[in-house]
C-alpha cells in the first residue's frame, strides 16, 4: 500500500483512532470490534510495552485492518514499526532525524507541527501530511486555519489530535485542510482492558455517523 494510497484510505474514514493498548492477547478481538463498527483503521501507539507485538498481530492476522504507529520518537521506532508490518507512523512532534528514517524506509509519516516553523521544516523533507498537536489546546480549527493558510498551496494537509471528540468531530472534519482526526476516544485503554468490545463498536458507528452526516 503506497503512501499516497494509505493517506487517502485515511481521508475517506475520516477518524484515525489512537490506541493504547497493554496486551497484545487484546489485539484481534480488538481489530473485529473496530471492523464491525465499520472503522478498520488504528494508530498504535509506542507508549506501551506491547505495542510492537500488536502491531504485528494486527498486520499479520487482519489484514483489513488499516494499521500505523503512533508516538514514534526515535529511528529505532520507525525500524520497529516497518519490521512489524505498519502501514503508516505518526509523532507528536517533528525530529528531522526521525522523518529522514521514515523516507529512508518508505514508511508513510505524519509528524507533530504546532507552527509555521514545524510546517516548514516538515514540507521540506517532503511530508505532506502533518499531525497538527494539541489542536485543542493550541486553539483547534480557528488556528490551524490561520496557520496553514500560506501553506494552502502546497497541499499539505493535516490530522488534528488532541482535544478532538464527538462533540467536535464534524467540525474538524469539515475544516478543508484537514484529512482526517487523530482519537482517543474511540478505543480507550480502559475499554480494551475491559473487553468492552460491544462499546468500541458502537463508538465506531457514532464516529463513522458523524463524519458522513458533516460531509453530506
Amino acid at each position: 500500500m503506497s503512501g499516497e494510497t494509505v493517506m487517502n484510505a485515511l481521508a475517506g474514514y475520516g477518524v484515525v483512532p489512537v490506541i493504547a493498548i497493554e496486551s497484545a492477547a487484546a489485539a484481534l478481538p480488538m481489530a473485529d470490534a473496530m471492523i464491525a463498527g465499520g472503522l478498520p483503521v488504528a494508530e498504535i501507539t509506542f507508549r506501551t510495552d506491547a505495542a510492537a507485538d500488536v502491531i504485528k498481530a494486527l498486520a499479520d492476522s487482519r489484514p483489513a485492518l488499516i494499521v500505523g504507529a503512533g508516538t514514534v520518537l526515535t529511528v529505532e521506532n520507525v525500524q520497529r514499526a516497518v519490521d512489524c508490518g505498519a502501514k503508516f507512523a505518526v509523532a507528536p512532534g517533528f525530529n528531522p532525524v526521525v522523518v529522514a528514517k521514515a523516507v529512508e524506509l518508505g514508511l508513510p509519516f505524519a509528524p507533530g507541527v504546532a507552527t509555521p516553523s514545524d510546517i516548514e521544516g516538515a514540507l521540506a523533507m517532503g511530508c505532506r501530511v502533518l499531525k497538527f498537536f494539541p489542536a485543542g489546546a493550541l486553539g483547534g480549527v480557528k488556528t490551524l486555519a490561520a496557520i496553514s493558510a500560506p501553506y494552502k498551496h502546497t497541499g499539505v494537509k493535516f490530522i488534528p489530535t488532541g482535544g478532538v471528540s464527538p462533540a467536535n468531530l464534524a467540525e474538524f472534519v469539515t475544516a478543508p485542510s484537514v484529512v482526517a482526526v487523530g482519537g482517543t476516544w474511540v478505543a480507550k485503554t480502559d475499554l480494551i482492558a475491559a473487553g468492552d468490545w460491544d462499546t468500541i463498536t458502537a463508538n465506531c458507528k457514532a464516529a463513522m455517523e458523524i463524519v458522513a452526516a458533516a460531509r453530506a
